[in-house]
């Protein structure tokens, strides 16, 4: 039975204008499990939050929690072959960007003025036109005081971008010059490195982690050959 994936709108050359939609897209491509993409659903989401799925009746939200899902009632094993430590150098890898660089890339698409007129005002236009704008400062408004209450808000431009940039080079550092996180083949982990990156280097913002990703010859590469692997019809187009 195919797996209904709930999620938002492909952007910037990527096919979900969110990484942990695109997380989970391709943990699902990694399982070989056939999946639908339904982009409506956002207000029955049961927490809140895109993505979620519904297998075989079963409602699975959170990209980590649906990747949980993914192994436990498919027999799965995404991190097969790999060591203990490597298992935990790729959970650690997965919140860094998921508990981190998440806010930073939130920041830099909410708070810049041009960042947000080049990519998440475009999400507004399927309101109608008098909605607009209240719309707009409404999510603006929201962003700015999850940001705060976080504590990425709370730091200068420049400072956002150091830590930024440090995510970038340590993610670097991690790929080296490998194909894939932990070798030849990709596991879990990969996903969501994948999906983080290929956000931070799309077409939407500007940003200092942008320039850096797209000044490490070693990460364009990763990017690209994991979009060709999972996504060749987008990595085409």
């Amino acid at each position: 039975m195919t797996i209904k994936l709930y999620c938002f709108q492909p952007a910037g050359g990527l096919p979900d204008a969110s990484p942990f939609v695109v997380k989970v897209m391709t943990l699902l491509k990694m399982a070989g499990l056939d999946y639908a993409e339904y982009r409506t659903g956002f207000a029955r989401a049961p927490k809140g939050k895109q993505p979620y799925i519904e297998d075989n009746g079963v409602i699975v939200a959170d990209s980590t929690f649906i990747r949980f899902h993914i192994e436990d009632a498919h027999g799965v094993d995404l991190d097969a072959g790999l060591t203990a430590e490597q298992k935990a150098i790729g959970w650690c890898a997965e919140k860094m960007c998921e508990e981190h660089l998440y806010w930073l890339i939130a920041r830099a698409m909410w708070m810049d003025d041009a960042n947000f007129e080049r990519g998440p005002a475009r999400w507004f236009n399927k309101l109608p036109a008098p909605a607009r704008p209240f719309a707009k400062w409404y999510m603006r408004r929201r962003v700015s005081k999850n940001l705060w209450s976080q504590g990425m808000g709370r730091h200068g431009a420049a400072e956002a971008d150091r830590l930024g940039v440090r995510d970038i080079e340590a993610l670097a550092a991690l790929i080296g010059d490998k194909p894939f996180l932990f070798g030849d083949a990709p596991h879990g982990a990969d996903a969501t490195v994948f999906a983080f990156l290929a956000s931070i280097m799309a077409p939407i913002a500007e940003t200092a982690m942008r320039d850096a990703a797209l000044a490490t010859p070693t990460l364009v590469a990763y990017r690209d050959r994991m979009m060709r692997r999972f996504f060749p019809d987008v990595a085409a187009s």
